[in-house]
């Protein structure tokens, strides 16, 4: 019997000490790195990780590195060389687009060209696991299990983390329980908890829809801004409200409220996405500006938790291509889709127009 934890569980420990500032080991065969998020990482750790080597680099993706004019020889990232008199405030200017319009002259930035990007590479995957920027300082080691057991540190095994950031995370389901909402009195609210430590989904489930049969349902993805506070710069309260209408007329389907704040960049970043709308770029953009890619979502999610409850196709209401295109990639058939455009308004025109002109919405 072990009571250790497995890379999984591992992986689950290190995005909550990147989020506390703390660092994480990444062992890859002869290879070992620490890995430490640069928006969390304060002045007295930086100072403590550089004086263990003086070959770290700061790793971003290629879309951050794209703004900066820093050469991404990597294809999908870059390793931006840390000069030595660079302190904390140089680090952070260089992962958040925040002061970019104040101090476009950040560079000239030099990348690294030799040797492997696989552990940096992992490293940015893990942070934008946790939802922070997608930017780490990254530090070769010696014997990266005995550092890490020597300083208390997470270790985790770069190939079994890649494969799992990779894969459709597993649900377990936690509770469920009937709950009358205005659109039904038949409602029933279930929970789902992913096995990886991630967070919860859920699913609204409305009166008794049949499985051998395509059920009417809705992806929706988690907008604070929007579903709860009355934002008037997206459609997505409009679009929640909607469906669990068209629902509710129905009598019978499910809606799944997947946390996938801000396209899943979290609601921080969606804030500094925001804060870079309003100084006019629009939504891809903003998001490349942070280092995201258009859409980091993963609608796998939502045919898991589908097959867990017994169905096997669907009648989707979306806009999305994306959507239907992920369902019938993993096992869950698109029969018709329901179009669901409401909420247009002045204050979300250009935002409905990239949606169409650069996502591919249908609008």
């Amino acid at each position: 019997m072990s009571l250790a934890p497995d890379n999984s569980e591992l992986l689950a420990r290190a995005r909550g000490d990147l989020r506390m500032g703390l660092p994480t080991v990444l062992n890859d065969g002869l290879d070992s790195a620490l890995i430490a998020s640069a928006e969390t990482l304060d002045a007295e750790r930086l100072a403590d990780l550089r004086k263990l080597n003086s070959a770290s680099v700061l790793a971003i993706t290629a879309r951050r590195a794209e703004t900066l004019k820093a050469r991404p020889y990597d294809g999908d990232l870059a390793r931006i060389l840390i000069p030595a008199e660079s302190d904390i405030n140089w680090i952070r200017s260089v992962a958040d687009p925040a002061t970019d319009m104040d101090f476009p002259m950040k560079g000239p930035f030099a990348s690294e060209r030799n040797g492997g990007a696989e552990l940096h590479r992992v490293g940015i995957n893990i942070a934008k696991s946790a939802r922070l920027l997608p930017a780490v300082l990254v530090i070769p080691i010696r014997e990266g299990a005995a550092f890490a057991e020597r300083h208390g540190l997470t270790a985790l095994n770069a190939g079994q983390t890649a494969n799992s950031l990779d894969s459709a995370t597993d649900m377990r389901a936690v509770a469920n329980s009937r709950l009358p909402l205005e659109v039904s009195e038949a409602g029933r609210v279930h929970v789902f908890r992913p096995v990886d430590g991630g967070e919860e989904h859920y699913a609204v489930e409305i009166g008794q829809p049949a499985r051998e049969k395509p059920l009417l349902a809705r992806l929706h993805s988690a907008c604070f801004t929007g579903d709860l506070i009355g934002s008037l710069k997206c459609d997505c309260g409009h679009q929640l409200r909607r469906a669990l209408s068209l629902i509710g007329g129905e009598g019978a389907g499910v809606l799944l409220y997947l946390n996938q704040e801000g396209r899943g960049i979290g609601l921080a970043n969606k804030m500094r996405a925001y804060s870079l709308q309003n100084q006019g770029f629009d939504t891809v953009e903003a998001n490349h500006r942070l280092g995201f890619e258009d859409d980091e979502r993963d609608f796998r999610i939502g045919a898991v938790i589908l097959k867990q409850m017994g169905f096997s196709s669907v009648r989707l209401i979306t806009n999305n291509p994306a959507k239907i295109s992920m369902m019938e990639r993993n096992g869950i058939s698109v029969t018709a889709r329901v179009p669901i455009i409401v909420g247009q308004s002045i204050h979300n025109r250009d935002y409905m127009a990239v949606k169409a002109r650069k996502s591919g919405h249908l609008l």
